[in-house]
C-alpha cells in the first residue's frame, strides 16, 4: 500500500479576520491599480476634479504633469482602475465621463482599524 501526503490544507484551522475581504480578488485589484504611478495621478486628477473626459485626462496629464502618454494608454489605465472599481464612468451622448470612487479604499481601510496605541 502506498501512502500518500495529506495536503496541508486538510485539518488545517479555518482562516479567522475578514477573508472574503483579505483573500478576494478585490484587494489584489486595488493594489495592482494603484502600484502605478501613472494611475496614481490620474486618481489624483479625478479627485480634483471629477467628470472628466478622456480627452480632458490626456490633457491634464501632458500639461501639468509632463505625461506624453498616447490616448490608447490612458485608456488602458483607465480600464484598469474601472476594473478594480476605483473609477466609475457615465455615457452622455458621445461623451464618456470618468468619475473617482473612494469606496475601494475605504474598504480597505476599514481591515485595519487606526487607534490609540499606547505600548510606544
Amino acid at each position: 500500500m502506498v501512502r500518500r501526503p495529506v495536503a496541508w490544507w486538510v485539518g488545517a484551522p479555518p482562516l479567522i479576520g475578514k477573508q472574503s475581504l483579505a483573500y478576494s480578488g478585490f484587494v489584489a485589484d486595488v493594489f495592482h491599480a494603484l502600484d502605478d504611478r501613472t494611475r496614481r495621478i490620474i486618481l489624483d486628477e479625478l479627485a480634483a476634479g471629477d467628470g472628466r473626459t478622456l480627452f480632458e485626462i490626456c490633457s491634464v496629464l501632458a500639461v501639468r504633469h509632463g505625461l506624453g502618454l498616447t490616448r490608447q494608454a490612458i485608456s488602458q489605465h483607465l480600464a484598469v482602475l474601472e476594473a478594480a472599481g476605483l473609477v466609475v464612468t457615465e455615457r452622455r451622448g458621445r461623451s464618456k465621463f470618468h468619475y473617482f470612487d473612494p469606496g475601494p479604499l475605504a474598504q480597505i481601510t476599514e481591515r485595519w482599524p487606526t487607534s490609540e496605541r499606547t505600548d510606544r
